[in-house]
């Protein structure tokens, strides 16, 4: 999803969430997934990418994943409100 905001500069992409089913995370789809994902957004000018994590420390491999591929943690809060 492309979004625009002060804070990123210009335009960016959000991965606001990525599930691969177990039977297939030894294989390598969710790095060639990001992969993709990366290359998407630089074709066309993106200054970020972000990504929304389950909270942790349930999720720590996932955050370990995100972390080898350069993502870095930015801070902030995501919240909602039902409707």
């Amino acid at each position: 999803m492309k979004a625009m905001a002060l804070y990123a500069e210009g335009a960016f992409g959000t991965i606001p969430e990525l599930y691969v089913r177990p039977e297939y995370r030894t294989n390598g789809l969710g790095l060639r997934l990001v992969s993709q994902a990366k290359f998407f957004g630089a074709s066309r000018g993106w200054t970020r990418l972000e990504v929304t994590t389950p909270p942790l420390p349930q999720f720590d491999r996932t955050l370990a994943f995100y972390e080898r591929e350069g993502f870095a943690i930015s801070g902030g809060s995501k919240l909602k409100v039902s409707l």
